[in-house]
């Protein structure tokens, strides 16, 4: 049997299995077309986040269709705890769900669960958007969604870096996501945010380490184009760069420091 055709739904999978180095925007303000516009730049990827942006699933799920128009996969970060909404995501035809404070075995099991069709999961069949972009009949979906709707769970406190090992090796987790804002206040007890700090590098490099000896690509959040590249450098096969609101703010005071000379 030959292998199905890719597509941009199955782009971030096979993109991630060959090992390349992927760059992603980052969205959280509620237009759909700010989505769109990003994925009209260099980016491989874009990231449409729910737990801290103010946008929401549908606006989310009309966003979807302009970045994979734009020949883009997307990813979408659900809030915490939101598990009803990763397969409402991956039925969209999101290519990526992100699930933030992955703490313990039973958060991991229940992402997975949501996420994944049987047996390996409980997804429930009900995909459009997914099952459209795929270029797949149903039955041909439902053998290869699996594979290609990736699950990236959250490290960003000490909890989830004791049972790193645990995670990376449960069916239905693909790979691992690091926040390194909440991993560097985890690291100090709460005293200080700094995502680029001494003990937050070391924490990504032993995440790196212990991922790539099974197999599974590290995504982390970079604050800026510099971090970013310092990630992939590290090791990461994923890095999502800054924000739309970054993005505005920082050509917003450029263009001004410019223009005053």
């Amino acid at each position: 049997m030959t292998s199905p055709k890719p597509t941009v739904l199955s782009s971030l999978a096979d993109r991630l299995a060959r090992g390349d180095a992927l760059l992603s925007a980052w969205c959280g303000l509620p237009d759909p077309s700010i989505a769109g516009v990003l994925a009209q730049e260099n980016f491989d990827a874009v990231t449409l986040d729910m737990q801290h942006g103010p946008i929401t699933l549908g606006e989310v799920i009309r966003a979807v269709p302009l970045i994979n128009a734009a020949g883009k996969p997307a990813l979408a970060r659900v809030a915490v705890g939101e598990f009803q909404n990763v397969s409402r995501l991956f039925d969209a035809g999101v290519s990526g769900v992100i699930a933030p404070m992955i703490n313990t075995m039973d958060d991991a099991r229940r992402f997975a669960a949501y996420a994944k069709y049987p047996p390996m999961g409980e997804r429930s069949w009900g995909s459009y958007g997914g099952l459209g972009a795929s270029g797949l009949d149903q039955n041909s979906y439902l053998r290869e969604a699996n594979r290609f709707s990736l699950t990236f769970a959250m490290i960003e406190t000490r909890e989830a870096m004791a049972i790193l090992d645990d995670i990376l090796a449960l069916p239905g987790i693909d790979a691992v996501f690091v926040g390194p804002s909440d991993l560097s206040i985890a690291l100090s007890g709460g005293k200080a945010v700094n995502a680029q700090s001494k003990e937050v590098d070391e924490a990504i490099r032993h995440i790196i380490a212990r991922a790539s000896a099974v197999n599974k690509p590290v995504a982390v959040y970079a604050q800026s184009g510099e971090r970013a590249g310092e990630v992939l450098a590290m090791g990461a096969k994923l890095a999502t760069v800054m924000s739309d609101t970054s993005f505005l703010r920082t050509a917003a005071q450029t263009a001004i420091k410019l223009a005053r000379g």
